[in-house]
């Protein structure tokens, strides 16, 4: 985890534009695609052509225990703003190809290789508990310094936090935790939509056992 936040703050990143496709399913009408260079390598995202697909598996459930799986607020918390699929694009192009932000897939591993947003990072939200004694070094890699024996944000990355839907509490989790570790609000976006929207509009899912 660790070598990857590295790599992906790291990264020398340009968006590449969007060419015009003859594509019937366009991210908006004047956006039939989206392209930015990551890590060296050419991130395409767009929506499935096939207007028969439907989802399958987890995602197709309309209902699951609750709790755990209870429906989540809009607002996970004050200062933190919720966005949709739209944004989560933008910010990718803007702040993940510039190096200044991070698109966090929160799941845990299992959930995480089963497929995710293109470009995330995977940062699981138990990894971010005060109790977790490597948590001063993951927030250090999201931008977070040393001073004086405690931690400051000034520098800290732009972060955009999903897990598997509105009925999945593992991105709430994981904010309140760099909430309550000192990450400024500002500096924090919570697409609520998660796997389970995205998958719904038919959006790229990327498998990260098949990156590189």
């Amino acid at each position: 985890m660790k070598r990857h936040l590295a790599a992906v703050a790291c990264a020398c990143a340009a968006v590449i534009p969007s060419v015009s496709l003859a594509q019937d399913v366009r991210i908006t009408e004047d956006q039939p695609i989206a392209s930015f260079a990551l890590n060296g390598q050419t991130i395409t995202i767009e929506r499935n052509q096939d207007q028969s697909s439907v989802i399958v598996g987890e995602f197709a459930k309309t209902s699951r225990p609750c709790p755990p799986f209870c429906i989540t607020p809009i607002s996970v918390a004050d200062g933190v703003a919720t966005v949709g699929e739209l944004e989560v694009i933008e910010f990718l192009l803007g702040e993940v190809a510039a190096g200044t932000g991070l698109l966090i897939d929160s799941r845990v591993p299992q959930w995480y290789e089963k497929g995710t947003i293109p470009g995330a990072v995977n940062v699981p939200f138990p990894t971010l508990d005060a109790d977790n004694p490597y948590r001063n070094d993951i927030l250090k890699a999201l931008g977070a310094r040393e001073v004086d024996g405690q931690l400051e944000f000034s520098n800290a990355l732009q972060l955009m936090v999903f897990c598997n839907g509105p009925w999945c509490k593992q991105a709430p989790h994981a904010i309140q935790n760099l909430l309550a570790a000192g990450y400024p609000s500002e500096n924090i976006q919570y697409y609520r939509g998660g796997m389970q929207l995205w998958m719904l509009f038919g959006l790229t899912v990327e498998s990260p056992q098949t990156q590189g």
